[in-house]
């Protein structure tokens, strides 16, 4: 039953018209409290108390749209719909205030009448605001045009406008112009070109107005679409080197991003421009299908991915409380959960909401290769010199237009499905870009490349796309100097992602992706599609990592990453299995995702998919081997010691073959770097290729690693010989021979041995009881921390604490304790940039903490307390790391090895190592890797009598001292940052 009126007591908001907010409703109470408000003798209400009224108003239809929009009553256009047009009634609200107050006229609907002593003005909408789509904290853009003569009397109106809204908490972006201003500025700027596109009238005279939109639309057609397109491609390239170049980055720029908002919006700058479309909504819906560009089903789906991302840009602002645009790992699970988004399988909700949303990012890009061609044609009009098809390619049914690829007319996809995987591999073989229309007729009928699965042409034209060697277009010398690259004019015809994209496999693979074609063809493809990992670590979707795998394999073999990655460039040189790489970079992480060992289950997929594809029973095995054992080598490098010969015995007896090692070896370089750049680093390189130079030399036959005594006595054969040529007396050199257990002599190289001697003799010569020697070792991206110390229990962890105090990461450590009970112990650190300390004033640094936490001058466990969780950012906070001990007493043959595995941060080997002493434990080395914000810190250790613990109580014991121990520190660290936050 509806309620009946209520009249509002004076000061106090209408609540039968709030019942319902609308912005008819809100104009018919803001005029009635302005007028209530308004003593008898003054046209205004005092300033303070209209601004109290509009303050009061705007919280409430903000509150209303959310709570609406929250209800799913509205969906995110909607809800960005509603929140400017409700601003559209505050701002002539205010800017009728202005008006009275200013004199100027008695009211906006005067502002325009004929016969007016004062000049016009205009107040407009711009931006995206003049597009009638507001973000809950966007700013809001506002054009005042004036006439020429009326730029002072506009200035006091413009100022009270601006004013008040400052006051009212809103963010402005703002210009004052004549028309000819705004015609000038837009020739100049195509920002300010673009504004102007969307300006729409909020109050003011609608025939000053209408004088600018046709002074706006004279002067575009003299300027032409095409450099208003030309400068949107470049700015909207920038953007994308800026933002992310890949729609499939882990934490997304949502507006920004490649597949986002703004690639939207460009698209109905460009359709606006060219065609004259007025609103985005006209962009994806009927007259596009009446042009025969898109299909209804199309423009339905295009219609779903605009108002997906405009609801989770508005949740994003929600839950933010500010205008966020990032998509972080914080955020995901709570819009995911906001948006409806639960565990379904194995995946759980925040898994299934990011995949929706980089579909929706597939979807905007395929939009945009149908799309942006059109236009572009419809504004520059055809090639004139492009390329004509020859009788060959016509007799496959193929042409060329404007120099691009497609199907001949009467060829269907649906009928033919070989097609479109012959379409591909002329134009490959020809090196032609697809036609917008062929791109499209792909994304149409991709669903019929299901019925390729077990077709022999369609499985020989896959793996040329995948690894074939590089095409010679043509025959003739004539003809190929002209098809071999696209013409300038051609290259302005294509879209940005083809035009910017590598030549090689990867490009492909992109295309047979984007289209879907990928996953109808390999359904265990069409499972990593969008898939991400909420982790820190990596930064694509595991389908493209893998296909940027692809590309820095190529990248490799052409000799294009032999600064980066020289190891690779010196193994892919003569490789006998090029076929079986490729492959196996291909299905590497196609398991993700499903629970269980993915290299295991990987393994099973490629050893049933190879052969289908047309490989050799020979390149299945050793796909199915390099899938399986992907993780082998970087596993080993960054969490073993490589230096006990126990560890290159177990890899040897894996890998048997020295092609299988190659091939592993360089699986494991693209897999790392295709993570990400930052990944990859010198220290990581150099411990692969020592892991890489001993286990082939035990597979040659040469040295074998059980010859320990051997490689011992050659050592230190070695070292006294370049000690007696730099001068040290042979009593010293005999000395500091004998001070070395077997393991130290292994430990080191020549070089650095002698340092040691350098280092031991200065040192006792004065009787110090502490050493610090730190240096950088750029070439391999570590600093070397050399202490040499009376040896106490608790030395490493004391020694870590400094570390971690300083702001370093130790990567690796070697821990001697000598003949004569000194300690001898070696730090490889790196920055926060995965970078060598270089800068003397850092080096000194180090040092200093180091001798300060030795000598107990300073609290570390304190220090590390005030300095740990709580840097971390919220975002990252958001990933779960459980804590986690893994003792294994099979990987060594002298040593128990502890693997922890929990949260990085700063004191995490100091908390682990201080346990460890507790515990009795003697530390030999320690391997530390970070993935995200997950440490794995590996150590060898033994007890206090120097051997192996194999007391199966005694382990358990270890364990549960070291989970304790990490989660405890943890909660600390959590409840100092939780008390810093609420203070």
């Amino acid at each position: 039953m509806p309620h009946a009126p209520v009249n509002a007591a004076p000061g106090q908001p209408d609540v039968a018209a709030l019942a319902l907010l609308t912005p008819e409703g809100l104009a018919v109470c803001l005029a009635r409290e302005l007028r209530d408000a308004t003593p008898p003798t003054a046209t205004i209400p005092p300033r303070d108390e209209a601004v109290a009224i509009f303050r009061r108003y705007l919280g409430r239809y903000q509150a209303d749209v959310r709570a609406r929009f929250e209800r799913h009553d509205l969906k995110g256009a909607a809800a960005a719909k509603l929140i400017a047009a409700f601003t559209d009634v505050l701002l002539r609200g205010i800017v009728d205030l202005a008006l009275r107050a200013t004199g100027s006229a008695s009211g906006v609907e005067e502002i325009g009448a004929e016969g007016r002593s004062r000049g016009r003005l205009v107040v407009a909408a711009t931006g995206g605001y003049g597009r009638g789509l507001l973000a809950p904290f966007s700013d809001i853009d506002l054009l005042f045009l004036t006439e020429e003569g009326n730029v002072s009397d506009a200035h006091r109106l413009v100022e009270y406008v601006l004013y008040f809204l400052w006051d009212l908490g809103v963010k402005v972006g703002h210009a004052t112009r004549t028309i000819t201003e705004c015609i000038e500025e837009a020739r100049k700027d195509t920002t300010v070109r673009t504004a102007l596109l969307d300006a729409r009238l909020l109050a003011g005279d609608a025939a000053l107005f209408a004088m600018l939109e046709a002074r706006y639309i004279v002067a575009c057609v003299e300027a032409g679409a095409s450099g208003f397109i030309h400068d949107k491609r470049r700015e909207r390239l920038e953007r994308h080197r800026r933002f992310g170049d890949s729609p499939y980055l882990v934490e997304p720029n949502i507006k920004e991003g490649r597949g986002g908002l703004r690639d939207l919006q460009t698209l109905y700058w460009m359709c606006r421009n060219t065609f004259g479309t007025r609103h985005v909504t006209d962009l994806l819906a009927p007259d596009f299908i009446w042009m025969g560009i898109l299909t209804a089903q199309e423009a339905a789906r295009a219609r779903r991915s605009w108002d997906f991302l405009w609801t989770v840009r508005l949740h994003l602002h929600y839950v933010a409380g500010r205008a966020e645009e990032r998509l972080t790992f914080d955020m995901q699970p709570v819009i995911g959960a906001r948006m409806g988004y639960t565990r379904h399988g194995r995946q759980n909700g925040v898994e299934r909401f990011m995949r929706h949303y980089f579909l929706t990012a597939r979807e905007v890009m395929r939009l945009t290769h149908v799309l942006e061609p059109a236009v572009l044609r419809q504004a520059q009009g055809p090639v004139a010199t492009a390329a004509k098809p020859d009788e060959a390619m016509r007799e496959a049914g193929f042409t060329l237009l404007d120099g691009q690829i497609l199907p001949e007319r009467g060829i269907s996809f649906d009928h033919e499905p070989i097609k479109m995987m012959q379409l591909l591999d002329w134009a490959r073989n020809r090196r032609r870009p697809l036609h917008p229309m062929a791109r499209h007729q792909l994304i149409r009928w991709e669903r019929r490349a299901i019925a390729l699965r077990e077709d022999p042409e369609a499985a020989r034209i896959f793996l040329d796309l995948l690894c074939g060697d590089s095409p010679n277009p043509e025959p003739s010398g004539r003809r190929r100097r002209e098809v071999a690259m696209p013409s300038d004019s051609e290259a302005q015809v294509m879209t940005s992602y083809e035009q910017h994209a590598p030549p090689g496999h990867a490009h492909w693979l992109h295309i047979l992706n984007e289209t879907g074609i990928f996953g109808r063809l390999i359904p265990d493809w069409a499972r990593i599609v969008g898939q991400m990992q909420f982790d820190t670590y990596h930064v694509f979707t595991v389908d493209e990592h893998t296909i940027e795998a692809v590309r820095i394999m190529d990248e490799v073999a052409a000799g294009r990453m032999a600064d980066e990655i020289p190891v690779a460039y010196e193994l892919v040189k003569g490789l006998h299995s090029r076929r079986a790489l490729y492959m196996a970079v291909l299905l590497h992480d196609v398991a993700k995702g499903r629970g269980g060992d993915h290299s295991e289950i990987g393994s099973e997929i490629a050893a049933e998919l190879c052969p289908k594809l047309g490989m050799s029973g020979e390149e299945t095995e050793t796909v199915s081997w390099l899938v399986l054992h992907h993780l082998l080598l970087s596993h080993t490098a960054f969490q073993r010691d490589i230096d006990d010969p126990k560890t290159i015995l177990d890899v040897a007896d894996i890998v048997q073959s020295p092609e299988r090692l190659r091939l592993l070896l360089l699986l494991t370089i693209v897999d790392m770097r295709a993570v990400s750049s930052r990944v990859w680093n010198a220290w990581k390189a150099t411990l692969l290729r020592e892991l890489y130079v001993r286990v082939a030399e035990v597979l040659a036959g040469g040295l074998a690693t059980t010859e320990r005594d051997v490689r011992v006595r050659h050592a230190k054969d070695v070292t006294a010989e370049i000690l007696a040529e730099d001068g040290v007396a042979q009593p010293d050199i005999e000395r500091f021979l004998d001070l070395g257990y077997a393991g130290y002599w292994l430990s080191f190289d020549h070089e650095t041995h002698k340092r040691h001697a350098r280092l031991i003799r200065e040192a006792d010569a004065r009787e110090a009881p502490l050493t610090v020697e730190v240096l950088p070792l750029p070439a391999r991206g570590v600093t070397e921390v050399t202490v040499y110390s009376i040896d106490v229990p608790g030395l490493f962890s004391k020694i870590a604490g400094a570390l971690a105090l300083a702001g370093a990461s130790i990567v690796d450590a070697r821990i001697h304790t000598m003949m004569h009970g000194m300690a001898l112990d070696t730090f490889w650190i790196q920055d926060t940039a995965g970078s060598a300390y270089e800068e003397t004033h850092r080096l000194v640094r180090l040092s200093s903490l180091i001798e300060q936490a030795l000598s107990g001058q300073i609290d570390i466990k304190a220090d590390i307390a005030r300095a740990g969780f709580g840097h971390m950012p919220l975002r990252m906070r958001a990933i779960h790391v459980p804590p986690r001990v893994v003792i294994d007493n099979g990987a060594s043959n002298t040593y128990t090895v502890i693997e922890i595995n929990g949260r990085d941060r700063p004191g995490l080997l100091h908390d682990v190592t201080a346990t460890m002493s507790d515990e009795s434990l003697q530390i030999a080395s320690a391997h530390i890797t970070t993935y995200g914000v997950r440490a794995v810190d590996v150590f060898y250790v033994k007890d206090l009598f120097g051997l192996k613990i194999t007391d199966k109580k005694r382990l358990d014991e270890i364990r549960e001292s070291l989970l304790a121990c990490m989660k405890a520190a943890e909660a600390e660290a959590k409840a100092l940052l939780d008390a810093k936050m609420s203070a």
